[in-house]
């Protein structure tokens, strides 16, 4: 097999899995916005606003520490709900039908490894997201007891 054959395969192999993680993470995780719930996956319903004041509710995967605090985490290319977030930090959240009011707080340092160690993600997720940037925690603290 020729140097230019193996690097045509090799490239249509590459572009073939790039267009499957477009639409992977924009259509079927961005647009359709799938529970994972039967699979295991706890889900919320995430409300965040932009600038504009505009609402946007995504539905994302969550995790509750061995504390009690429940988590999000930003692991995806698309991420537009995290920068309003993070712009925004007050938010809301549908957390198994029962809907509150949060104040988003952005995890770092030892808090940030201890939940990522607790919590990874799996090779297997990552590589259906096209192995996205490291990713962000978010720790959503209650405004009023749930």
């Amino acid at each position: 097999m020729s140097v230019n054959r193996v690097l045509k395969w090799v490239g249509g192999v590459l572009g073939a899995y790039i267009v499957f993680v477009l639409l992977f993470e924009s259509v079927f995780l961005g647009y359709f916005q799938p529970s994972f719930e039967e699979g295991g996956i706890p889900m919320l319903d995430l409300t965040v606003r932009d600038e504009a004041g505009n609402q946007t509710t995504r539905r994302l995967a969550w995790f509750e520490s061995s504390d009690g605090n429940i988590y999000v985490s930003a692991h995806h290319w698309t991420r537009g709900w995290y920068h309003d977030l993070v712009a925004n930090p007050d938010v809301s959240a549908d957390i198994r039908g029962v809907t509150a009011d949060f104040t988003a707080a952005i995890v770092t340092g030892g808090e940030f490894r201890r939940v990522a160690e607790e919590y990874p993600i799996p090779f297997m997720a990552r590589f259906l997201m096209g192995f996205p940037p490291e990713r962000d925690i978010v720790r959503l603290d209650p405004m009023s007891e749930l």
